[in-house]
């Protein structure tokens, strides 16, 4: 019995479908609108094309725009596969013709399912893992719009107040922020005095109120000349510093979310004993494995997709020439490096590891990297057999 593959090629309004046989015939070629009588319509024909024949469906998204249409694939029990758009990309040169089509991008899709093996499984994930995916997402848009933020407004503050802006840090406490949001011209800071502003610093529950006021006197000291355009700049200061405090409120509220759920997942004990994973990490960790490990059978597979595992690039007489894959999770990788980091300073045996590599002549990221390759390999483990870590204790040597 023959199977049938059907390419799609994913937006955000419609979906361009295009069905083969095993011998590479069009059988079907459709722009579906993503609504879903209209995906169930499609459904049913390639059904009825494909009689008692199987049918395999590849993507070249696993979510987002073409969430309703997995959806409703996986009720109806049918199998998805993923095509990266990297590799539909590099495949489409490989065909006849030169324009780009919906309907040409979806005949690759579908041709590269007949004969590729090596598809990676579109897998439902749990209603948790949804929820931590959508909200570690949020967090990581939060985090950007703070950090822009954050960079516009030491940009004005150095146009306008430099020796201000080297003497607070913006990225830290909110103790400056609070600052600005009252104070942001020399003048202002010289007129209020170390004392009126020390309390005012106080009353809005800055910590180390008068350390704080008295860098921000001394800095105003040291400048006496207003430059061109500074209320302008001032009232910009103002704004900005508000906004980068709202931007924190909403971190640390997502935060609790993702901690909260977080620890209502089952391998949520098992990833918080590993040194160095607090709840963020751990949710990225689930969001980006999927909820679980069923598709990572071995260690290695997983430090593949997580960009941790070199791979080699030999040409001609060099060999042994290893670089970082092209194609792996990178949010993935951030989890595994991060907490790698973070472990150097609370994991005894993490720390000899990494001593051990830093003796034997790499570089420190090389060193952390190599650190979270192992550290892939604990985490693989420990889920597998659902214990906890234990930090080992040294083995005594042999006199």
């Amino acid at each position: 019995m023959s199977r049938i593959r059907t390419g799609t090629d994913c937006g955000k309004t419609h979906h361009h479908c295009l069905v083969l046989n095993a011998e590479g015939d069009v059988l079907l070629s459709r722009r579906v609108a993503n609504d879903e009588p209209e995906l169930l319509r499609l459904l049913g024909d390639v059904l009825e094309l494909a009689g008692e024949s199987p049918v395999t469906w590849a993507l070249d998204m696993t979510g987002g725009e073409p969430a309703l249409l997995i959806a409703l694939l996986v009720s109806h029990g049918q199998e998805l596969v993923y095509i990266p758009g990297i590799a539909v990309n590099r495949a489409t040169d490989s065909y006849r013709g030169a324009g780009k089509t919906d309907a040409r991008d979806a005949r690759v899709i579908a041709d590269q399912a007949r004969m590729r093996r090596d598809l990676e499984p579109i897998r439902p994930s749990d209603e948790a893992t949804i929820e931590l995916r959508l909200l570690t997402d949020r967090r990581i848009d939060l985090v950007a719009d703070r950090t822009r933020t954050i960079n516009r407004l030491r940009s004005l503050l150095t146009s306008m107040f430099p020796a201000l802006e080297r003497a607070i840090d913006l990225g830290g406490t909110t103790g400056p922020l609070t600052l600005l949001s009252g104070y942001q011209t020399p003048a202002a800071i010289c007129r209020a005095g170390t004392r009126r502003l020390t309390t005012w610093l106080a009353n809005r529950k800055v910590r180390n109120p008068e350390a704080l006021a008295a860098k921000a006197v001394e800095a105003a000291d040291r400048q006496h000349t207003a430059v061109a355009g500074e209320r302008a700049i001032a009232k910009m200061v103002h704004a900005l510093a508000q906004e980068v405090s709202a931007l924190n409120e909403k971190i640390n509220a997502t935060d609790k979310l993702i901690e909260g759920r977080f620890r209502e997942h089952e391998l949520a004990e098992v990833i918080l004993s590993i040194p160095g994973v607090g709840p963020t990490l751990g949710a990225e960790f689930l969001a980006g494995i999927g909820g679980s490990m069923d598709a990572f059978p071995t260690a290695d597979r997983l430090a593949s997709f997580a960009g941790v595992a070199p791979v080699p690039r030999d040409s001609g007489q060099v060999s042994g020439n290893l670089h970082r894959p092209q194609r792996y999770h990178r949010r993935l990788q951030r989890v595994f490096y991060t907490s790698a980091l973070i472990s150097i300073r609370s994991d005894p045996n993490s720390r000899r590891f990494y001593d051990r590599k830093r003796a034997e002549g790499k570089r420190h990221i090389q060193a952390v990297l190599a650190l979270a390759r192992r550290r892939v390999n604990v985490f693989w483990a420990l889920i597998r057999d659902r214990r906890c870590y234990t930090i080992t204790p040294p083995v005594p040597q042999a006199a």
